[in-house]
């Protein structure tokens, strides 16, 4: 049974505290124990990215779970490839899961991948949506840690897929000013990939006006700013990696007959 995981109350304390587990040379860092990095040092890391008042220390132990991460075979990875090759008909018979954890989330991203793990399960989704990361503080450096410390902790090597998810216009805001609405999504989706997301759904549906008369007119502001988002994503992903982005057809307004249909570019 692992003891109650420690909260680092500075970078240099929380480096001293895995003197043996770990050390940083230069700018990489170096694995010295990697069990025991695994069944301890993980969970200080994230305890203290998720509960450290310290700045530094916060900072720190977010960095050290990426590199390790990295260093492990446990990647934040973008879905877009396996999507690309089921549309091919390269790939079939089977779902993808994608699942919003909301709390206890290294808990319950540990479990996911144990059953993961157990059943063969090569690919799941671990996603937040906009509105869940305010309520439930969880913001993306946050949420990115506490899905790959526990891939860490479990041994896990393979592609993880962390999605912002629902990133979505506020119809109201959009009204009343349409540029601020939108540079909020901007901001959001720089966020995301800052922190290692590499799936993020853009939920621009809730602009669908049902009013007009033609499909076309319905939809334009929804496609043109899905299309203006996914260009911004293209040009901050990182250079080896096609970020998998998501749209929505139409927003469910409590009780319509057609549902949301999810899209990826």
């Amino acid at each position: 049974m692992p003891s109650q995981p420690s909260i680092a109350p500075s970078a240099a304390g929380l480096l001293r505290s895995l003197e043996g587990v770990l050390h940083v040379d230069g700018d990489r860092l170096v694995i010295d124990d990697e069990r025991a990095l695994r069944e301890r040092g993980v969970r200080d890391l994230a305890w203290t990215s998720a509960f450290g008042e310290d700045e530094g220390a916060v900072t720190a132990a977010r960095w050290i779970v990426w590199e390790a991460a990295q260093e492990l075979g446990a990647v934040s990875a973008s879905i877009h490839e396996l999507y690309m090759a089921r549309a091919r008909g390269e790939v079939h018979g089977f779902t993808v899961p994608a699942i919003n954890l909301r709390a206890q989330t290294f808990d319950m991203a540990s479990t996911v991948f144990e059953a993961a793990e157990a059943g063969d399960v090569g690919a799941v989704i671990f996603e937040l949506a906009r509105s869940e990361q305010t309520y439930t503080w969880q913001r993306p450096a946050e949420y990115a840690t506490s899905v790959l410390a526990p891939a860490i902790a479990t041994g896990w090597r393979g592609p993880v897929f962390i999605q912002g998810d629902h990133y979505q216009f506020n119809a109201a805001k959009y009204a009343a000013d349409p540029e601020k609405m939108t540079e909020e999504i901007r901001a959001a989706c720089r966020t995301a990939i800052q922190a290692g997301y590499r799936n993020i759904d853009i939920d621009s549906s809730t602009l669908v006006d049902l009013s007009k008369p033609t499909v076309d007119e319905q939809q334009r502001e929804n496609y043109r700013r899905a299309a203006e988002l996914t260009a911004l994503i293209r040009e901050l992903e990182p250079d080896d990696v096609t970020i998998s982005v998501g749209g929505e057809t139409e927003h469910d307004r409590g009780g319509a007959a057609r549902l949301p249909r999810r899209l990826s570019a």
